[in-house]
C-alpha cells in the first residue's frame, strides 16, 4: 500500500512538471513569433533548437529573452487594454464635460433637479 502511494506522488509530481514545462515551451514559442524585432531566420534557428534540445534551448532563451519577454508581454496587456477601454468608451457613447453641464442644466431647467444636485453634477462632469 505504501509503494502505491508514492507511486502515485511520484506521477503527480512528474505530470506537474511536464505540464509546467508544456506551458513554459507554448508560451516560448508565442513569444518567439510575436515578436517583430527577431528575423525568419532566428525564429527558424530557435525553434530547430528547441525541438532537438528543449531543456537546454529554453533556460538559454528565458536568460537571454526573458526581460524582453516580459516586455512584450506587458505591452500587449497594455494595448488589450487600450482597447478594451476605447470600446467601452464608443459603446458607452460618452459625452463632453459641456454636453453633460448641459444636460444637467436642462435637468435644472426643467424641475427635474435642484440647484445642489446641479452644482454635484457639474462638478462630476468637470472631474
Amino acid at each position: 500500500m505504501m509503494n502505491s502511494f508514492w507511486d502515485f506522488l511520484w506521477l503527480l509530481f512528474w505530470t506537474y512538471v511536464l505540464i509546467a514545462y508544456l506551458v513554459l515551451l507554448f508560451r516560448i514559442f508565442a513569444d518567439l513569433f510575436r515578436d517583430p524585432d527577431v528575423g525568419g531566420f532566428a525564429k527558424v534557428l530557435w525553434t530547430i533548437g528547441l525541438i532537438f534540445f528543449p531543456f537546454l534551448i529554453a533556460l538559454i532563451y528565458l536568460i537571454v529573452r526573458g526581460k524582453g519577454m516580459a516586455e512584450r508581454q506587458m505591452g500587449a496587456a497594455r494595448q488589450a487594454q487600450a482597447e478594451t477601454d476605447q470600446y467601452i468608451k464608443s459603446v458607452a457613447g460618452t459625452t463632453s464635460a459641456a454636453d453633460q453641464i448641459a444636460s444637467a442644466k436642462a435637468l435644472l431647467d426643467n424641475g427635474s433637479i435642484n440647484q445642489a444636485e446641479f452644482e454635484k453634477l457639474k462638478a462630476k462632469a468637470l472631474a
